[in-house]
C-alpha cells in the first residue's frame, strides 16, 4: 500500500508516518516549512492552499489512501480550504481518505458529544474545522472523519503548556475540559481506519475528561514538579471565546477498533 500523509511534519502526522513505515508501507509525507524527520518517508513539499499543487502531487504519487492532518490554528485557508483540496484530489483518484478533525468544532456543554453530533463552533478555529468536515463529506461521503481532542506524548505542546503553567509562565484554565489522548493511540486508530469501510465522524479520544488545570497537576505529579506556583484562570476571566466543557464519547471507536484509547490518568500515572 502507498500511503500519502498530508502534514507529515506535524506532531500527529509524524507519528502516523512512523507507525506506517514500521508496518512496511510505502509512505509519502508532505511538509510546508518544517522538514519531515521520519526515516523511510518520501518527503514532498506541498502548499495545501494551492488546489492545483495538491491535485498534481496526488496524481503523481497515486496513493491507495490519503490521511489529511494539516492545520494552522489561525489560518482558514490551510485548515478549511486545504482540507477541501485534499479531499477533492483523493476522491478524483479514488483513494481512501481519512480526515483529521477536532473537538474544537463543538460549542461545549456538560453532556458528552456523540460521534454524529453536528458542529456548533463558537470561535474561528472551530468554524474552520467544521467547514473542513462539511467540505470533505460533500466531496467524499465515504471518508472517515476522526474527531480527536488534546494530543499528548513526547514533544506534545499540551504537556509543555502545562509545564509553563506550573512555572507561572502561562495560565491554565480550570473550566476548559477536554478528553486528552496519546499520539500513539490516535495514530494507530487512524491507520486502522484506512482499510476499513467506516465513513463519517468518529470520536477518537481518551475516556477521562479533565480541565487543563487538572492536566497540569497530573504532569506535576508525573515529573516531580511543585504545583504550588501553578497559574490558573477561567475562560471568562481570560476574555477568550472558546469552548469550555467538551467531552467526546468514544464508545463507538472502542468497540470498532483494536487500538485501546488510554485515559490521561493512565498515561500520566506517576
Amino acid at each position: 500500500m502507498t500511503l500519502l500523509v498530508v502534514g507529515a511534519s506535524g506532531f500527529l502526522g509524524a507519528e502516523i508516518c512512523r507507525q506506517a513505515v514500521a508496518a512496511g508501507q510505502r509512505v509519502v509525507g508532505t511538509y510546508h516549512s518544517a522538514a519531515v524527520a521520519v526515516p523511510g518517508v518520501e518527503a514532498r513539499r506541498l502548499d495545501v492552499t494551492e488546489r492545483s499543487a495538491v491535485r498534481a502531487l496526488v496524481t503523481a504519487v497515486r496513493p491507495d489512501a490519503v490521511i489529511g492532518t494539516p492545520y494552522r490554528y489561525d489560518d482558514w485557508a490551510v485548515t478549511a480550504d486545504g482540507a477541501a483540496h485534499v479531499a477533492f484530489a483523493a476522491a478524483e483518484l479514488g483513494a481512501r481518505l481519512v480526515h483529521l478533525s477536532s473537538d474544537a468544532l463543538h460549542a461545549g456543554r456538560s453532556a458528552p458529544y456523540p460521534d454524529d453530533e453536528p458542529p456548533t463552533p463558537v470561535f474561528p478555529y472551530g468554524a474552520a474545522k467544521a467547514a473542513a468536515e462539511t467540505a470533505v463529506r460533500a466531496v467524499d461521503p465515504g471518508a472517515a472523519l476522526v474527531r480527536t481532542s488534546l494530543i499528548l506524548g513526547k514533544g506534545s505542546k499540551q504537556i509543555q503548556l502545562c509545564r509553563d503553567g506550573l512555572a507561572g509562565r502561562a495560565a491554565l484554565f480550570t473550566d476548559e475540559l477536554r478528553c486528552p489522548v496519546d499520539v500513539v493511540d490516535v495514530a494507530a486508530a487512524v491507520l486502522e481506519l484506512v482499510p476499513s469501510g467506516y465513513a463519517g465522524p468518529l470520536n477518537v479520544a481518551g475516556p477521562d475528561a479533565v480541565s487543563r488545570a487538572e492536566l497540569g497537576l497530573l504532569v506535576a505529579r508525573r515529573e516531580g514538579l511543585d504545583p504550588a506556583g501553578m497559574k490558573t484562570t477561567t475562560s471568562a476571566a481570560s476574555g477568550l471565546l472558546r469552548p469550555t466543557e467538551v467531552r467526546l464519547d468514544s464508545t463507538r471507536a472502542a468497540g470498532l477498533l483494536r487500538t485501546r484509547l488510554r485515559g490521561v490518568r493512565e498515561l500520566l500515572a506517576a
